[in-house]
């Protein structure tokens, strides 16, 4: 059974594509088999994996989901890239900033992107979306066919006050639109432990929110060579095995493994 997880925060900056990256390939080590989904037109996520160019890609999510609009045939054999650690990507370009445009008249519109993933879902057992920095018609098309939604939050006082906004438009794609849809959790990135400030969020995002939501164990360190590791077109556990962040990215990937098990129990 394949799990939809969408990473979504409306605000930038906050480790939400870096997330995307070594969720999606730490899964891919644990064998399970993992498609990746850019969402946002800047295409940080296909950059990261090493596509440096994407806006002169002739194929891209944006291509898919207009084939949908226009009730043609999805070729998603030429737009899928695989990469050399073993995840799958559609990739994302400019053409994405156009989309809601050519929403603006399609029939049910927000559920475009949950045509492409349903029929996707048969050859993956994850399907990971880095959603843009917005709450804009491309994250609600993502909210609508993801099984939960992974919030990373930066480890700071404004991302945090931030959350709340999130988390009731997550409310109403549940209501509206997406009955099943849950919250995989609440991943605090960027700490820097040295910090009483930062552990003093850390206690703010525990006493406010872990009775209802759930907050990850794993707390993902702030990465000083972060912007290295992007240029480089690969994950952390490539890049720097044996550093904390790696350490962090696996303890997060075996909790939502657990998780996931967890919750099919329960239904």
């Amino acid at each position: 059974m394949c799990k939809v997880i969408a990473v979504s925060n409306q605000k930038g900056g906050v480790g939400k594509t870096v997330t995307c990256i070594n969720l999606g390939i730490g899964l891919a080590r644990e064998g399970k088999k993992v498609l990746l989904i850019d969402a946002d037109p800047q295409g940080s996520l296909t950059i990261s994996l090493g596509y440096e160019e994407p806006d002169e890609m002739e194929y891209s999510l944006a291509t898919l989901m207009l084939n949908i609009v226009n009730d043609e045939k999805l070729d998603t054999q030429k737009t899928i890239l695989h990469h050399k650690e073993e995840v799958d990507l559609i990739p994302s370009n400019i053409e994405l900033s156009g989309i809601d445009v050519s929403l603006v008249n399609a029939m049910s519109r927000e559920l475009i992107l949950k045509a492409l993933v349903d029929k996707l879902r048969t050859f993956y057992d994850y399907i990971i979306i880095d959603c843009m920095p917005s709450l804009g018609m491309m994250t609600i098309n993502a909210l609508a066919c993801a099984d939960s939604v992974l919030i990373p939050v930066q480890a700071a006082y404004l991302p945090i006050k931030g959350l709340q906004q999130l988390i009731k438009t997550i409310g109403r794609v549940k209501k509206q639109l997406n009955p099943k849809l849950s919250i995989e959790g609440i991943l605090l990135t960027m700490l820097d432990n040295r910090t009483n400030y930062a552990r003093d969020i850390s206690m703010m995002v525990y006493d406010t929110y872990s009775a209802s939501i759930k907050v990850f164990g794993t707390e993902i360190p702030m990465l000083v060579r972060a912007s290295e590791v992007s240029v480089e077109g690969r994950s952390i556990y490539s890049y720097d095995p044996k550093g904390k962040a790696a350490l962090a990215y696996r303890a997060l990937t075996n909790e939502v493994i657990k998780y996931g098990k967890q919750s099919y129990r329960k239904d």
